[in-house]
């Protein structure tokens, strides 16, 4: 179920990129397999055409690509080009570089989808709308977070501030010298007696 969700998923975002099943079209036949540890593992091979098949056999794959799970996220907030930075990919190093760059570059036209359904200028406005309210959001999060920061650091002092820091780290330094030496003290003390 997943293996073929994967597939649909990523056939259709070759379907709208031409330059990404023309690089693929030479590893016709290749197989491969997405791990993303623990949780799956979907095998593939690529089509003459260059779309993914399914691939199922009992030999090892020429290209493994493995993806945490704690990094599979990433794919639906930032895309696919920063999760496969935290790809490793093994096996046959002309397939697995050209995997690597056709997943690092392979982009969704939502627009183009859209289109099909409310028509092209709706579908404009929809994904503008939507670059916006995403942009928003983050520029929110940000202040929100500097305020948080500020907060913390200046209205109920429970964080250090940047500014603040080397001062309280000489502060203590002196104090566990200080420390050190009435330890001394009170060794010497005991030793007295």
């Amino acid at each position: 179920m997943l293996s073929s969700a994967f597939l649909s998923a990523t056939n259709h975002l070759l379907s709208q990129s031409a330059w990404a099943r023309l690089r693929l079209q030479p590893h016709a036949g290749r197989t491969a397999r997405l791990a993303i540890t623990p949780l799956a593992e979907f095998d593939f091979s690529v089509a003459a055409d260059g779309y993914l098949a399914e691939w199922s056999g009992n030999e090892a794959p020429e290209v493994l690509l493995r993806l945490a799970a704690a990094d599979a996220p990433k794919v639906l907030v930032d895309g696919l080009e920063t999760a496969m930075r935290n790809v490793r990919i093994e096996g046959n190093a002309d397939f697995a570089d050209t995997l690597g760059f056709v997943f690092r570059h392979l982009r969704w036209d939502a627009e183009e989808d859209l289109s099909r359904a409310v028509g092209d200028i709706a579908a404009h406005r929809m994904v503008e709308s939507g670059k916006y309210l995403v942009a928003e959001g983050r520029r929110s999060l940000e202040r929100v977070g500097g305020n948080l920061a500020e907060y913390l650091t200046e209205e109920s002092p429970l964080l250090v501030s940047r500014s603040a820091l080397p001062a309280f780290s000489d502060e203590i330094i002196a104090l566990r010298d200080a420390l050190a030496r009435l330890e001394k003290r009170v060794s010497r003390c005991e030793k007295s007696r």
